[in-house]
């Protein structure tokens, strides 16, 4: 799974990188904000997607970046308070296997897909602490590229709009696929967020069909090889906590599972 992720960039940035239409609509300080160590579920944090102009549906489509409320609202969600969704179970991860067929997911897997920029990932690990006379704790691990390029996560995101409140903003939300972890980070869990290499951005984005089912099988062993896990210190545990700080290394301590 991917309940938590470090990202040291901005939307303005982000943009000139990809060649991309910033659609946040951020100011200077707004958009520093967006740079974050420890996000969590129900933040609101920056995708890419591509879609055709409102007044040009028949040109290309274009890269835009823009922020979301990270935990997917499906479009059918009942409202709750006026203009907002009914609260629901938090849709951050979907399985990639099951995305096409899942009610809550397979609007979105239609035409309705994104990447979510990120540094590298959190995951927890139950390791024997000597220190604390052998008992269990629960390890944080940050997995990131070696060279420390940017990832990004293949993703769904969906548009609410509360029909009883015609003049309310739309409500934009997504979730990350996950799928199963392979290599290396299988030792740290059983699932991993599941990475979208470049040459595969065009068949992914695209907003006129649906992806080739072969981006949702699985991880490339030849992406993730390039990804290594780490420990990290206990300072992520808690969402209060947030700063460069978090991914200082942590010592090593060899479990049961022998990681080191």
């Amino acid at each position: 799974m991917c309940g938590r992720y470090a990202t040291t960039t901005n939307p303005g940035r982000l943009a000139a990188e990809l060649d991309a239409i910033d659609e946040t609509d951020l100011d200077a300080d707004q958009q520093e904000s967006t740079v974050s160590y420890n996000v969590a579920p129900t933040s609101q944090v920056l995708t890419v997607v591509e879609r055709h102009e409102h007044d040009a549906p028949e040109d290309d489509p274009k890269l835009r970046v823009r922020r979301m409320r990270w935990g997917l609202i499906p479009s059918w969600t009942k409202a709750g308070e006026p203009g907002k969704p009914a609260k629901g179970k938090p849709l951050f991860n979907a399985r990639a296997d099951k995305a096409v067929t899942a009610p809550s997911f397979r609007e979105a897997a239609k035409h309705k897909r994104c990447l979510v920029p990120m540094d590298g990932w959190y995951e927890w690990l139950v390791e024997s602490d000597p220190a604390a006379q052998g008992k269990a704790v629960k390890r944080p691990y940050y997995m990131a590229h070696a060279d420390g390029s940017r990832l990004y996560m293949a993703g769904l995101w969906s548009v609410w709009r509360d029909r009883e409140v015609p003049d309310a903003a739309p409500l934009l939300s997504c979730t990350i696929l996950t799928t199963d972890a392979i290599g290396d980070l299988a030792k740290i869990h059983d699932r991993m967020p599941l990475p979208m290499p470049r040459e595969h951005w065009d068949a992914w984005l695209d907003p006129d069909h649906p992806a080739p089912a072969e981006l949702l099988a699985g991880a490339s062993p030849a992406e993730v090889s390039a990804i290594v896990a780490r420990p990290v210190s206990t300072l992520v545990n808690s969402v209060r906590n947030n700063g460069p700080e978090l991914l200082a290394p942590a010592d090593p301590v060899v479990g049961e599972a022998g990681l080191f």
